[in-house]
């Protein structure tokens, strides 16, 4: 059998297409989607703007996984340079570079949709059968190895302490424990898209259509009748002077929470919310590291295994949530987030195997001080994101850095260094505590980064409080789905991917009973 590829920065003239259902963007969404409508039998043309690369491509290196594998190379950033985003763009989207960690939607954060939105996931509406589909088809599993020492460290904290802490499921088969899931999985054992949903619709007669940036969605009235589309070079950039045309019966936008709304800006499709763009959210979190005497070489094993939730749900509803994890500690990612210059940077290079790293996701969008970020349109009409950190946030980031010091002396470390650039490695607990309250955080001062994306074309039960429906179909052009991160109508306080699967595996089982 062949699989219909279309690598359109080989184009040479102006092209045009047609499909029964054409999706933008091949990360968990677009990916649950175009499984789901191939084997429902629709034509499907799949677009993405990242290239095809396969598990002989991940060569486990940062120099290479970066610029290929991520937006602006892993060197995105919020409009005042605040906080940084890794965000995938490649065949699979984010799944391909993400860490595994695999959760479903708390039922604190689906109350909140109910209250607020009039979204109601509960009895026939209940995404439980959808999460168990998502966690059969990827094999989403708690991990049932030993955590390599960076997550045991988390774990030893939490248990001196008293705190929750818990194992992660991740949705890998037959993995080998390398640690390298950032950059590509080299012998294709996480279960990411570019592995599972795509190779199936590919399989079932779909078209993959990779290095195309969609630039504008065409439409009149109520329904779209094109897309305008133009082949990336070899860094990405959307190039002029080679067109291509896409017509459909049905588009879905899955281009992600910073890109999905980029697009319907760029398309000025109807907006009488005013909710377009805005309310993205990131769940910013903050770094703490920490030196061990004992070698914790965070770059191998499985990226994330343990969590802890002790204060993801605070009982005083005041002050924001944050969920503990850790990352992968590889050099270019250290290198580029721990504080210091010159020596006193290559001095905590050098203790590299020795360095424990934990990081503290908030819980943004369920506070009126917390209403995320705007995605809007640059001069070369590309998407940039503004993210103003508010007081509430500031105070959230500072409880977040105490709770990760006093967590990582009580697992035993010799030094604690808090990743704010006013900020030393401090050698106890009462230090830590001390100077952390005395941090100046503002921008640029505290490092602020993030990995999960949300929000942006939010659903809601009414038309006036969001721009698509609880099956992601956009309120004013009918024959328009967004299935991605973008609807969300919060953070979730979990990493996102089980949602969208869940979400978007629902809301295909109604577009294609719509359809047929």
């Amino acid at each position: 059998m062949t699989v219909k590829h279309i690598d359109a920065s080989t184009l040479t003239h102006d092209q045009h297409y047609s499909a029964d259902v054409v999706i933008i963007g091949s990360g968990a969404g677009g990916g649950i989607a175009a499984e789901q409508l191939t084997a429902a039998g629709f034509k499907v043309l799949l677009v993405e703007e990242g290239a095809w690369y396969q598990r002989e491509d991940f060569v486990m290196e940062e120099r290479w996984a970066y610029p290929q594998l991520y937006q602006e190379g892993a060197a995105r950033k919020t409009r005042d340079q605040a906080i940084s985003i890794l965000q995938g763009r490649t065949v699979g989207g984010s799944t391909t570079v993400n860490w595994t960690s695999s959760f479903r939607t708390p039922a604190a954060t689906l109350d909140y949709w109910q209250q607020q939105f009039g979204l109601a996931f509960q009895a026939e509406q209940s995404l439980t059968p959808f999460f168990a589909l998502a966690e059969q088809r990827l094999n989403m599993q708690p991990w049932s190895l030993a955590p390599n020492a960076n997550n045991q460290q988390l774990q030893r904290g939490c248990t001196a302490l008293g705190w929750h802490s818990g194992v992660i499921s991740r949705n890998v088969n037959g993995c080998a424990n390398l640690g390298y899931c950032g950059f590509g999985c080299p012998i294709n054992a996480k279960q990411s898209m570019l592995v599972s949903t795509i190779p199936a619709a590919l399989a079932q007669g779909a078209t993959l259509l990779s290095r195309l940036s969609v630039r504008q969605l065409n439409w009149q009235g109520n329904k779209i009748h094109s897309l305008s589309a133009l082949p990336v070079n070899a860094y990405f950039q959307p190039q002029k002077g080679i067109n291509v045309t896409i017509s459909a019966k049905h588009y879905i936008v899955a281009a992600g929470a910073i890109g999905s709304p980029a697009l319907l800006l760029r398309s000025k499709v109807p907006d009488p919310s005013k909710r377009l763009g805005k309310h993205t959210y990131l769940h910013p979190s903050v770094i703490s590291g920490a030196i061990f005497d004992e070698r914790i070489a965070g770059h191998q094993g499985a990226p994330q295994s343990i969590y802890s939730d002790q204060f993801v749900w605070p009982q005083d509803k005041e002050h924001i949530g944050y969920k503990l994890e850790v990352p992968p500690v590889h050099p270019v990612l250290m290198a580029t987030k721990l504080t210091g210059f010159a020596e006193q940077h290559a001095q905590l290079m050098q203790q590299f195997d020795h360095l424990q790293v934990t990081i503290a996701l908030l819980r943004d969008g369920f506070h009126p001080d917390s209403q995320g970020g705007h995605v809007q349109l640059d001069q070369f009409d590309q998407p940039l994101l503004d993210y103003p950190i508010s007081d509430y946030l500031w105070q959230g980031m500072r409880k977040a850095l105490l709770s990760m010091a006093e967590l990582q002396f009580a697992a035993g470390a010799k030094q604690v260094l808090p990743i704010h650039h006013d900020a030393q490695a401090y050698r106890s607990w009462t230090e830590a505590r001390q100077a952390i309250h005395n941090l100046a955080l503002k921008p640029l001062k505290q490092t602020v980064v993030s990995a999960h994306v949300m929000g942006g074309c939010n659903m809601s039960a009414k038309e006036q409080d969001g721009v698509v429906d609880s099956f992601g179909r956009h309120f004013q052009l009918e024959n328009l789905s967004i299935f991605d991160g973008s609807i969300l109508p919060s953070s979730l306080g979990v990493n996102p991917q089980l949602t969208i699967y869940a979400l978007v595996w629902r809301n295909c089982q109604q577009l294609i009973q719509q359809l047929t």
